[in-house]
């Protein structure tokens, strides 16, 4: 579950990312992160590479939300389990406005952070109204119950996805990341048909969700997020289908929603962003050449 909040005060917002989102472009992504937490010249961030094998990741982040105008960022260098006890990573969490989890694998970041210190800061810190963001393997740990791996491919089966204990920021979602690059709509379903009380997510490549308190959510990013809705879902197979063995649900309401489409945790309604205004091109009539037209 996650943390209590404090004295009633709105909790921080959860941004899980799909993966490689844009750092030479536009980074509109990373940006909207960055206003999160408290903007240009005031966003004190705090970047966790630890789910990333890559000795260089945690200080290319900080290099691109510096230049995004980030006021002061710091890289907690947790490498193993040890590290993700010590007293003056958590003392830097405590000063962030924002904190960011790298990609790489999830299993790792969850054997490393699972019931430490950090961890327990992390939710704590996002409870008491800090946004935490997070890109593939940081997104894939956010929620209670995490994806940590399964097959590709349209179809859920029984023995489609293995799921393990999150850092449970929040149990209303489950997601998948690199979606629709890497084919994993069967592994979502499967994952959401094990207990159909949390709403799938999966998030395509450069776009993200960003989870409010109040239980909406804004999709931000150049791709699509796909939303599978459980809430009427009225049959499942999942408790007597075969390893390899196509799961059958019925009932189940799916939603594709693009940059600025919304969708509300406690509704159930989806939102479309606006339609762009119609462009009209002034192209000039060409003349007709006589004789040209059928009589």
């Amino acid at each position: 579950m996650p943390s209590p909040t404090i004295d009633g005060a709105p909790r921080g917002a959860i941004m899980p990312i799909g993966g490689a989102e844009d750092k030479v472009g536009n980074r509109d992504v990373l940006g909207r992160f960055l206003a999160l937490a408290g903007g240009a010249g005031r966003a004190r961030l705090a970047v966790v590479p630890t789910a990333s094998e890559l000795e260089d990741t945690g200080e290319r982040y900080a290099e691109l939300f510096t230049a995004l105008g980030a006021d002061h960022v710091d890289v907690l260098d947790v490498v193993e389990r040890p590290d993700a006890l010590r007293k003056d990573f958590c003392e830097v969490l405590d000063a962030a406005t924002g904190i960011f989890l790298t990609g790489g694998n999830q299993l790792r970041l969850s054997t490393i952070l699972g019931g430490t210190p950090l961890a327990q800061t992390i939710r704590r810190r996002n409870a008491a109204g800090v946004p935490v963001a997070g890109t593939s393997a940081g997104a894939a740990i956010m929620p209670e119950h995490m994806i940590a791996g399964g097959a590709s491919g349209a179809t859920p089966t029984a023995d489609g996805v293995i799921l393990a204990p999150g850092l449970g920021l929040t149990n209303r979602i489950v997601l998948d990341q690199h979606f629709r690059q890497r084919d994993r709509l069967g592994r979502l379903l499967a994952a959401v048909s094990f207990n159909p009380f949390a709403v799938g997510l999966g998030l395509d490549e450069d776009t993200a969700v960003i989870l409010s308190d109040d239980g909406g959510l804004e999709v931000v990013g150049s791709g699509a997020v796909t939303i599978v809705d459980p809430s009427d879902l009225v049959y499942s197979s999942m408790d007597s289908a075969l390893p390899g063995e196509p799961v059958n649900l019925i009932g189940l309401t799916l939603h594709v929603l693009g940059h600025g489409g919304r969708f509300s945790l406690d509704t159930r309604y989806a939102t479309a962003p606006p339609r762009p205004e119609p462009v009209w091109l002034d192209v000039p009539e060409e003349p007709v050449a006589e004789g040209s037209l059928d009589d």
